[in-house]
């Protein structure tokens, strides 16, 4: 059997030193090698999506690849592939090194200079306990694409778009179902997190920086156990000290955090250096967060096309989120989503400051009434991004139970708006919310179509009592009184299902006067009356003297 085997190398020397001796090893397949921990992750994530049997046997993680730690990456190496066998080339072959690497989820440690013979042993256990664990998933197994967590970036468009809010509430709506969060301030010289979560912590991410090696201990002592339950790793309060932490931090911290958390929330702000950068190259989504107005717009579409050269993520990689929504502007959702390329999210957040004020002020967003349509809209957002978990039918499960202790209004709202949409996406809840308001609009009709009815009835008692006053003067002129003339025109002009509650025909003084009372119906005639009457009275002079 050939065993496929991917190194990861960063010296241009070592890696074709590696490439010649496995090319000697029997029945191997030697790949081209990954020149840094980016490429190789992206090169398995690109395998994996094609199919298990894609993905190469072994994989030899040298003790100098970058960005990323050698052991931070066969951390997430075996938590996302975990049908791959990795093997770490390392001159130290200490006991210590070789505890952290079995501990990292490494199959071997193979010492430098290396040796024929200590490589291909290595090689074949590793490759032996890869095929093992295919065959133990079996060819229709699901392939484990993505780490222990998953990774949420927010960036905003421009200054006071809301990318703060939006990224705390997020970490808060993923908590509330019962999932493990850490919620990272990567704003570094301007930060928030901290003043909205009314927190005083001296660590910060940049304790981190000089650390080349994040163990569990060593991030746990620069995390904020916030009493939500999020672990926060905040900015730092000397905005100077961001310079510190660099790109190659940023992606340390990153991968630590998705291994040890179900969902990382990671507030970038506005301004982009190295180390957000990295962060929304490493995201399973980037959000954008722009507001509806047109500079705003133009700010998104900047940003898009940086990341865009800056090879960062591309446009149709990236979830544009309208913050400040309101239906009466000229800029839409649809249009956004034209303008800037990115795929907007189908919950926009609407224009209610107001709502949150109190809460921001205080500096307890945790605080924020279930009620309030932009926690509502934020958390369904939550929803569509997959950061919540479904509600469990057992009443013990931990979801459940989270979603009822943490906020119940909340969650209670999310499941209703997203049952609403159904398969369909928005037209379940437009469907809904028609089916709620279509018992007001009925009404509204029934009361105009009724108006229609009460001004129908008052034109046919006037036109009824112009023609007989005119039948009533012209009988009157030839001798008679001119009262049954009257009353049969009456009559005769108008409808047999209208109901006369009187007529008066009689002359006065130089006029032959006729009155005409109608009864309006309910709806239609025929069906009922109201007790409201339409009064019509007409006159015409007199043709001659009786």
């Amino acid at each position: 059997m050939t065993t496929r085997i991917l190194p990861a190398v960063g010296d241009p020397d070592a890696a074709r030193a590696i490439t010649t001796l496995l090319s000697q090893l029997p029945d191997a397949e030697p790949a081209s090698p990954a020149p840094d921990s980016t490429s190789l992750l992206d090169t398995l994530a690109r395998l994996a999506s094609e199919s298990l049997d894609e993905l190469p046997e072994v994989v030899l993680v040298h003790e100098r690849i970058g960005p990323v730690p050698a052991l931070e990456v066969i951390r997430e190496v075996a938590l996302r592939f975990p049908a791959v066998g990795v093997v770490l080339i390392s001159a130290d072959t200490s006991p210590h090194l070789f505890t952290a690497a079995m501990d990292s989820g490494a199959r071997g440690l193979v010492g430098l200079p290396l040796g024929y013979e200590e490589l291909a042993v290595r090689v074949q256990n590793a490759a032996s306990w890869s095929v093992g664990v295919r065959r133990h998933l079996g060819a229709g197994a699901d392939v484990f694409s993505g780490p222990g967590g998953s990774v949420v970036t927010v960036t905003g468009a421009k200054g006071g778009m809301g990318a703060t809010l939006i990224s705390v509430q997020l970490a808060l709506a993923a908590r509330a179902s019962g999932k493990t969060v850490a919620l990272v301030d990567l704003d570094l010289q301007s930060g928030d997190v901290a003043s909205y979560l009314d927190v005083q912590f001296r660590r910060s991410i940049v304790d981190l920086a000089g650390i080349s090696d994040i163990s569990p201990r060593v991030l746990q002592d620069a995390l904020f156990t916030h009493a939500t339950g999020i672990g926060l790793l905040l900015a730092p309060a000397e905005g100077e000290r961001g310079e510190e932490v660099t790109d190659r931090v940023a992606r340390q911290v990153v991968s630590a955090l998705r291994n040890r958390y179900e969902v990382v929330v990671v507030d970038c702000g506005t301004q982009m250096n190295s180390a957000n950068a990295a962060a929304v190259e490493m995201a399973d989504q980037a959000l954008l967060v722009v507001t509806p107005d047109v500079i705003a717009v133009r700010a998104a579409k900047r940003m898009v096309r940086l990341w865009d050269r800056l090879q960062i993520r591309k446009a149709e990689e990236t979830v544009t989120v309208v913050n400040r929504h309101t239906r009466n502007t000229e800029i839409q959702p649809p249009l956004v989503e034209r303008i800037t390329g990115t795929k907007v999210a189908r919950s926009a957040i609407p224009s209610h400051y107001k709502e949150l004020q109190s809460a921001a002020d205080a500096g307890r967003l945790q605080d924020l009434d279930s009620r309030s349509t932009v926690k509502q809209s934020i958390w369904a957002l939550a929803g569509e991004l997959g950061l919540v978990k479904a509600a469990e039918t057992s009443s013990g499960g931990r979801g459940s139970r989270a979603a009822r202790t943490n906020d119940r209004g909340s969650i209670g709202f999310l499941g209703r708006k997203e049952r609403a949409r159904g398969p369909h996406g928005d037209k379940g809840a437009v469907s809904a919310e028609f089916a709620g308001m279509f018992p007001l609009i009925l009404l509204v009709m029934v009361i105009m179509w009724q108006a229609a009815v009460w001004g129908y009835t008052y034109s046919l008692a006037g036109n009824a009592a112009d023609e007989g006053a005119r039948a009533g003067t012209a009988a009157y002129g030839a001798g008679g009184t001119g009262n049954a003339e009257c009353e049969a025109a009456i009559r005769r002009h108008l409808p047999g299902n209208w109901e006369v509650a009187n007529t008066d025909c009689n002359p006065a003084g130089n006029l032959y006067k006729a009155k005409v009372t109608l009864t309006t119906p309910i709806l239609f005639p025929g069906v009922g009356n109201f007790g409201w009457e339409s009064e019509g009275e007409a006159g015409a002079a007199l043709e001659g003297d009786n």
